[in-house]
């Protein structure tokens, strides 16, 4: 029984990973058509990035579901999984960052999942959804105090804790913290409106595009810094707001993407977001 939820669950996470980088054209990222802002990685490259990580996502449930202490206890044996799932990752990709931020947030919310499906099980309706973002709060809420602490005397630093000192933007770590609030309040309520006759790619990208318009992108951030952050945001929401039809929709992407790559922006965070949508929309059956 187990081994066949742990198999199952994993493969939603991993699969989710594969529809995002399936979708396409997307603006700024890898893609079937193209790298997007990116000249160090390609399709295949985040093919062999999935394929690394997806053992781990098997023990990352596991963890969950064999844990029986403090919450905060579960979240440093999933970190102490993630550094060694993060190293497998760096040697399958020859040392590119393809995955770092969705495997932190697949940490924690695979944990999390196994922790609620000892006494829950599947289909998912959206309070179950709820509850494991509400785990995953608890199982955070020092997150920022412990990784921020004396971070100015680093000699060191990631592009996170860069973030955090000019900016004071605590990125996926704040994401995690607060429970992924734009997985509740953006995502998941648009994901939930899919209509089965609907063609999936086009949903999910406009999905996409739906949650660039509304998040803090730390990869966009990092990139562009606050200007180009809010420019790239703003174009996202023009996108969404006229109500394109499927054709011009994907012909405004496809001038989007050149767009990005031209400023070399890529909205990383919204994509590892729509990943995280896209495992609880398997949870629930939505897709």
């Amino acid at each position: 029984m187990n081994n066949s939820l742990t198999t199952q669950i994993a493969r939603f996470a991993t699969k989710s990973l594969y529809y995002e980088v399936a979708i396409s054209p997307k603006p700024g990222l890898v893609d079937r058509f193209n790298n997007g802002a990116h000249d160090d990685m390609d399709f295949f490259t985040f093919i062999n990035s999935i394929e690394s990580l997806a053992p781990h996502f098997q023990e990352y449930f596991q963890l969950g579901l064999q844990h029986n202490a403090d919450l905060t206890d579960l979240f440093h044996n999933l970190r102490k999984a993630g550094i060694q799932a993060e190293k497998d990752m760096l040697l399958a990709t020859n040392d590119v960052n393809t995955h770092k931020g969705a495997n932190f947030s697949f940490a924690v919310l695979l944990g999390a999942t196994g922790f609620y499906m000892k006494t829950h099980s599947l289909p998912f309706l959206p309070k179950d959804s709820q509850a494991i973002l509400n785990l995953v709060a608890q199982m955070t809420q020092d997150l920022a105090q412990q990784d921020f602490y004396q971070v100015t005397q680093k000699k060191q630093l990631t592009h996170g804790e860069k973030l955090y000192i000019e900016t004071g933007t605590l990125g996926i770590r704040g994401e995690a913290m607060k429970g992924y609030p734009a997985l509740t309040n953006v995502l998941l309520p648009y994901l939930r409106q899919h209509n089965a006759s609907e063609d999936t790619e086009t949903f999910l990208l406009r999905s996409l595009i739906l949650v660039m318009s509304q998040i803090e992108d730390s990869n966009l951030l990092h990139r562009g810094g606050i200007v180009g952050w809010q420019q790239v945001k703003q174009d996202s929401l023009n996108i969404h707001q006229a109500e394109l039809d499927n054709i011009t929709f994907k012909k405004a992407l496809e001038k989007f993407n050149k767009q990005l790559i031209e400023i070399h922006l890529s909205p990383g965070g919204a994509a590892d977001l729509l990943s995280l949508g896209i495992y609880f929309s398997f949870l629930e059956k939505i897709i």
